[in-house]
C-alpha cells in the first residue's frame, strides 16, 4: 500500500493566510524527502461561510504543475478536481500534458464538487452537478485511454476530439472517482480505474464504505479488484499543535499498525492529512510510514 499526504493551498491554521508558493514547495519537498508515495492537492476557488470572511486557496492546477516539477519521484493526485470548473475535454488535455511533464506520475481524481458558493462567485453553473458530471465522465475516460472520443451531450460538447500528442503511458494517468451516492458508485465501476473514500481516523470506518464499491461492482459486472481503493485519513499528533478531534493518532508503533490495518482491507492507497500542518509533524509521520513498511514486510514473510 502506498502512502500519501495532502499539501494544504489554502489556511494553514483558522485564519490564517494561504502559504506562498515557496512555503508550499518547500512543504511538498520536505514530504518526498520524509518517504512519501505521493502528494495530492486539493481543488476549491474560494471558501465562504456564513458571518465568516472569504477563505483564500491557490489554484490547485497550476501550483500540481509546478510541484511537478519541484519533486523527483514522488506521485502527484488530486483530491479532486472540479470537473464543472474547466471544460472537461480540456481537463483530460491538461492532465496527459502535466503526466508527460512528470514522467508518469499523475492520478488524476475528479469529483462533481460541493461547495456552492465558489461555483457562485465564478459564474459557475451548481445545477445538475450529477447530470454534468456524468457528461464529463464520458469526455475525459476515453481521452485519457484512447486519445478521442466523439461526445455531444445536454452540458458538453467534444466532436471528434484527439490529445495530440499523445503522454508517456498508453493508457493515460489513472482515473480516480471520489464519492458515495449511487450515481458516482456506477461511474466508478462503469469507468474509473480508482475510488476514494474519505475521510477517515480508523481502518473500520473505511472498511463500512468498502461495501458500497463491492455492491456497485456486482450491480455493474466490474472486477473490484481492478480497482484501485484509496481512503483520506485524518491525522493529528496533539503534542506538536492544533488538531482535529476525529483523528487518527498514536504513537510511531500505533500508527504503523493502523496503516497496516488499512493495508489489510486491500487498500493501493492512503491519503493522509497529517496534523498540526508543520514539518516536525512530517518528520514524525515519517518515522511511521517507515515503521509500517518494515511491520508489513515482516508479516509478508
Amino acid at each position: 500500500m502506498r502512502v500519501g499526504t495532502i499539501v494544504r493551498l489554502g489556511p494553514v491554521s483558522g485564519g490564517a493566510a494561504p502559504a506562498s508558493y515557496a512555503e508550499i514547495k518547500a512543504m511538498a519537498r520536505h514530504m518526498e524527502s520524509v518517504g512519501v508515495d505521493s502528494i495530492w492537492l486539493y481543488d476549491h476557488l474560494l471558501y465562504r461561510w456564513p458571518d465568516k470572511p472569504t477563505g483564500g486557496i491557490w489554484e490547485g492546477w497550476t501550483i500540481l504543475s509546478a510541484l511537478a516539477e519541484a519533486t523527483h519521484h514522488v506521485g502527484l493526485g488530486t483530491m479532486v478536481m472540479c470537473t464543472p470548473f474547466r471544460n472537461p475535454a480540456l481537463l483530460a488535455k491538461m492532465a496527459v500534458t502535466l503526466d508527460a511533464v512528470s514522467d508518469g506520475r499523475l492520478m488524476l481524481g475528479i469529483g462533481a464538487g460541493w461547495h456552492q458558493p465558489e461555483f457562485d462567485a465564478f459564474g459557475v453553473p451548481f445545477d445538475h452537478r450529477g447530470g454534468r458530471f456524468e457528461e464529463a465522465v464520458k469526455i475525459i475516460a476515453p481521452l485519457l485511454r484512447e486519445g478521442r472520443v466523439d461526445f455531444r451531450g445536454k452540458y458538453y460538447q467534444a466532436p471528434e476530439c484527439e490529445i495530440l500528442p499523445s503522454g508517456p503511458r498508453a493508457a493515460g494517468p489513472p482515473l480516480l472517482i471520489a464519492g458515495k451516492g449511487p450515481r458516482m458508485l456506477r461511474l466508478t465501476a462503469q469507468y474509473a480505474d480508482a475510488w476514494n473514500t474519505a475521510w477517515h481516523a480508523e481502518p473500520a470506518s473505511a472498511e463500512a464504505r468498502l461495501g458500497m464499491i463491492r455492491e456497485a461492482c456486482l450491480q455493474h459486472g466490474r472486477d473490484l479488484a481492478t480497482i484501485g481503493l484509496t481512503a483520506g485519513v485524518t491525522l493529528a499528533y496533539p503534542d506538536l499543535g492544533e488538531a482535529p478531534a476525529n483523528a487518527l493518532s498514536g504513537s510511531t508503533e500505533e500508527l504503523a499498525e493502523a496503516l497496516h490495518g488499512y493495508a489489510a482491507l486491500g487498500l493501493s492507497d492512503v491519503v493522509v492529512d497529517v496534523n498540526p500542518y508543520t514539518p516536525a509533524a512530517l518528520d514524525c509521520f515519517g518515522e511511521a510510514i517507515a515503521a509500517f513498511r518494515k511491520l508489513d514486510s515482516q508479516r509478508d514473510r
